[in-house]
């Protein structure tokens, strides 16, 4: 089962994008991109994940899995958005506890959705 992390790669986070200037959302994923993954995350670019009043946006989901939709994300949160997803995976549920969660995902989450019915 693995577990997607989709990044919103129009994300300008609020500013104008000067011309032949990748966004930020752009900038976040090809961070992501250049760092080894955790075991069951893949990546996924997706053009708009409706956040736009919340800088750059991530989505996290798996099959069975609650997912969550975070925003206000930097490239400079790379690591800790590739340790939180690390800790979603090895979840059964996509519930990481509390505690455990990187600070960004506590304080930047957006969303969470229930998983839908089998």
């Amino acid at each position: 089962m693995s577990t997607v992390l989709h990044v919103c790669t129009t994300c300008r986070a609020g500013l104008p994008v000067p011309e032949g200037e990748a966004c930020s959302g752009r900038v976040l994923h090809d961070t992501l991109a250049q760092s080894a993954l955790p075991d069951g995350v893949i990546l996924r670019p997706v053009e708009c994940l409706s956040a736009c009043d919340h800088g750059c946006s991530i989505a996290i989901s798996k099959p069975g899995g609650w997912s969550y939709v975070y925003g206000r994300m930097t490239a400079d949160d790379a690591p800790e958005i590739l340790r939180g997803a690390g800790l979603y995976a090895a979840s059964a549920d996509g519930i990481v506890p509390w505690r455990d969660r990187p600070v960004i995902f506590r304080k930047q989450s957006l969303a969470r959705i229930p998983p839908m019915e089998s």
